[in-house]
């Protein structure tokens, strides 16, 4: 059954009672049996039923308006992927509605449900960094409605996406910090439950053992929030035995890389003649400080290109549903600025 097929009566029918008995069970009517109630609403949690306007909207025309769910809308980069999804929807005549997480599981389920109620016709995704669980995504698609996943890719079969190259990206920031003659780099990585997390770590070990260097798991912490405050600390920790600390640092994002940079002046350490840092991002205000901070450069803009067209495609039935998974993966752009550059 496709998303916003079921009605009362297919409920009604399916329980053999009457459309009143459900639509009072529904509304949480005295009067109806709690047993009817439990019922009526697993079954039309089930069958995925909305309300009947609801419904009709989904079944028979179009709203001509997409859904975007992101963690943050403050992130630079987000920001760069809504203006790109901003750019193609308005061109094909449709409206977006945005949606920040704010890193919460619950605001993602919470926000799925407020949009289809508002008659969107498809959905991009950014899932929060609490996500393991993709259910919620999984009977979207069980459905045939469209959702395409951008920047962090989910643990299901048959999805569309649109990711960078993160693996890459990671590789050539460490050997960039290698080529500078840095020998000990330390990795601030991401939330590990990320798949983005992983290709990065995964680039950064790859640059490490290319260069006949060894990762040390202790040079390798996980930073969950991503806050500069967090990343403070533990770049504190990293560097408080003088006779054994790294000499560089390739940082997740540029938040976490700008929270070391902090700890490093703290503790009297010059950036990059004593220590390099490479973050990841290119957030503005990579450039601005003290020393500007190198990074590797994501198309944010871009991204958000592609995921609408290929979702708005999906609206249109030139894609056939979920039978066609596809992976758009696009390129990432080292970006050397004074922070790691030691070597004239």
């Amino acid at each position: 059954m496709k998303l916003g097929q079921a009605t009362i009566k297919d409920i009604a029918k399916e329980l053999n009672v009457s459309t009143s008995t459900v639509s009072r069970a529904l509304k949480d009517y005295p009067g109806i049996s709690d047993e009817t109630k439990r019922k009526v609403k697993e079954l039309a949690d089930r069958l995925n039923y909305r309300p009947n306007a609801v419904a009709l909207s989904l079944r028979k025309s179009k709203s001509f308006t997409i859904g975007v769910i992101i963690p943050e809308v403050v992130h630079f980069f987000f920001s760069t992927v809504i203006s790109g999804v901003e750019e193609v929807a308005h061109a094909n005549g449709y409206n977006v509605i945005l949606v920040q997480t704010n890193e919460k599981l619950s605001r993602e389920k919470s926000s799925i449900e407020t949009m289809l109620s508002n008659q969107i016709d498809g959905v991009l995704v950014s899932y929060s960094r609490e996500t393991t669980d993709f259910s919620h995504f999984k009977k979207l698609m069980d459905l045939d409605f469209p959702i395409v996943f951008f920047d962090r890719k989910p643990d299901l079969e048959n999805t569309v996406n649109v990711t960078v190259n993160d693996y890459q990206g990671a590789y050539d920031a460490t050997r960039h910090l290698v080529s500078q003659g840095y020998v000990k780099i330390a990795h601030l990585a991401g939330p590990s439950n990320l798949a983005i997390s992983k290709r990065r770590k995964e680039g950064y070990l790859k640059a490490l053992e290319d260069a006949g260097l060894s990762g040390r798991p202790d040079w390798i912490v996980e930073c969950p929030s991503g806050s500069e405050s967090e990343s403070y600390q533990i770049a504190m920790e990293l560097f408080k035995d003088k006779t054994d600390r790294p000499d560089a640092i390739f940082a997740h994002h540029d938040i976490v890389a700008a929270g070391a940079m902090i700890a490093i002046k703290k503790l009297g350490l010059k950036i990059p003649e004593d220590v390099g840092v490479v973050g990841y991002s290119n957030w503005q205000f990579s450039s601005m400080i003290d020393p500007p901070l190198s990074t590797v450069s994501q198309p944010g803009f871009s991204i958000g290109e592609n995921a609408t067209h290929l979702l708005l495609d999906m609206i249109a039935g030139k894609e056939p549903g979920y039978q066609r998974p596809q992976d758009v993966m696009l390129d990432t752009e080292l970006v050397i600025r004074k922070s790691s550059l030691r070597v004239p």
